[in-house]
């Protein structure tokens, strides 16, 4: 399908997409790699009057070391995160999510932030960020502020970002547990997720078992009564809403979630 129409903006700054966002109203959206946004506008699921491009705001794309946390501008691409080296030392479940998000193509071209703004519950780096125990840095006609990444995702293609707010940096602390893993289980390598899990520690947030990613609390308390990984991964399921679709029935992907939350936890724990 084609898009509805709408008027075409490019900003060169951050100050100017807020500007050009003001001036626009609710209706304007950011447009940054456009694997997400631009597939539902063909759709008409997404109908903006504005769209303001900031794919080559050059400020918003960085990894640095700052004290206590790593930094990462939202239009740095999966594939910079994917090949970072310092990702690779200091956060290497980042660096490996990415490097399996979709094709070459789509890592050169997606941005971490954009992933995360769009709050697909089927995407990997939402689970991830949740896992690491990001915090994501938003600024908008209000200033600037900081939302943990569990208060970010509201439902689904919503989060707590306002109108004309845009993500600008995502910080995760250093983990102080060595052990991770990122397991996930598609059709093919560049599909979506039917199932996926992010651990770092005794930290686990699984992908598309809900209308947000979310965060496997009865597997995390389990963990913490001493439970051994397998024991653990038996509650993965509890208290989640796992979609019931094409791809598999809700049953199905309850299945797969206690066998990757149980290989995730070996994994992490040899890592430890």
């Amino acid at each position: 399908m084609i898009p509805a129409p709408f008027t075409y903006q490019r900003a060169s700054s951050v100050d100017e997409a807020l500007d050009l966002a003001s001036q626009a109203g609710e209706d304007a959206k950011f447009l940054a790699g456009g694997h997400s946004l631009m597939p539902l506008m063909k759709l008409r699921l997404a109908v903006p009057d504005t769209l303001i491009d900031i794919g080559r705001i050059g400020e918003l794309s960085y990894i640095r070391a700052d004290d206590g946390h790593i930094a990462v501008g939202a239009l740095t691409s999966h594939d910079d995160i994917a090949r970072s080296d310092l990702l690779a030392s200091e956060l290497p479940l980042l660096a490996q999510a990415a490097g399996q998000i979709g094709d070459p193509q789509v890592r050169h071209c997606g941005t971490i932030g954009g992933s995360l703004a769009h709050s697909d519950p089927a995407a990997d780096l939402p689970a991830v960020a949740l896992a690491l125990g990001a915090t994501f840095v938003a600024r908008g006609p209000s200033g600037t502020r900081e939302i943990a990444a569990g208060d970010f995702f509201l439902s689904l293609f919503e989060t707590v970002l306002e109108p004309g707010e845009l993500l600008t940096e995502i910080r995760i602390p250093r983990p102080q547990a060595a052990g991770w893993s990122f397991q996930k289980f598609a059709k093919r390598g560049i599909d979506w997720a039917i199932v996926g899990v992010a651990v770092q520690g005794s930290s686990v947030a699984l992908v598309n078992m809900g209308s947000t990613p979310i965060r496997a609390t009865a597997v995390e308390q389990a963990l913490a009564a001493g439970s051994g990984p397998r024991e653990a991964a038996a509650h993965a399921a509890e208290g989640t809403s796992a979609p019931d679709d094409l791809n598999g029935p809700r049953a199905y992907r309850e299945h797969l979630a206690r066998v990757l939350v149980a290989r995730a936890l070996e994994e992490a724990g040899s890592r430890a």
